[in-house]
């Protein structure tokens, strides 16, 4: 693994995983690799602590990208979980929301296809680590209000997306 100090400027590239896990030392979050082709992170946020996981495929030239809000869903609720998804998804632009059916864990999913250069650079890094958070920390609440709220989906996100203004 290459050191921070030949990540400094702008346009720096290292190979993906070495750059992520750069950019997780330099903010100062707990970070292990899990083999060659996968690092792992813990981030704290606003509502939850959220583990990121990287995997890289080299043979497809894609990076991929795990945020887990630390949510799971019990079996009772999957079907409203489900519906909460579709409704969630369709406001995003990059990246998607899904239900793993085997542990009922909720995750978001990004996949950046690198090319032939097979390097990330440190902007590419954090562009992609703040777009899954910042989407964990746009819709956890709407988790929250169907799972524990006894809200309905719609409801949830209504709820949820109210900006407020000014300051208190």
């Amino acid at each position: 693994m290459m050191g921070n100090d030949e990540f400094e400027q702008d346009g720096q590239e290292a190979e993906p995983l070495d750059m992520l896990a750069s950019y997780f030392e330099a903010n100062g979050w707990t970070f292990q690799q899990n083999g060659e082709d996968e690092i792992s992170a813990k981030i704290p946020g606003s509502w939850a602590q959220y583990e990121i996981r990287a995997i890289w495929r080299q043979e497809d030239q894609v990076l991929q990208l795990l945020a887990m809000p630390d949510i799971r869903v019990p079996e009772d609720k999957r079907g409203t979980i489900y519906e909460t998804i579709g409704l969630i998804n369709e406001q995003l632009w990059l990246g998607h929301f899904e239900l793993w059916s085997s542990t009922g864990v909720v995750l978001f999913r990004h996949g950046a296809l690198l090319g032939s250069s097979e390097t990330l650079t440190l902007d590419q890094a954090q562009l992609l680590v703040e777009a899954a958070l910042d989407e964990c920390e746009r819709f956890y609440p709407v988790f929250q209000f169907v799972l524990w709220g006894g809200k309905t989906p719609a409801e949830a996100i209504i709820a949820s997306m109210i900006e407020t203004r000014g300051e208190a």
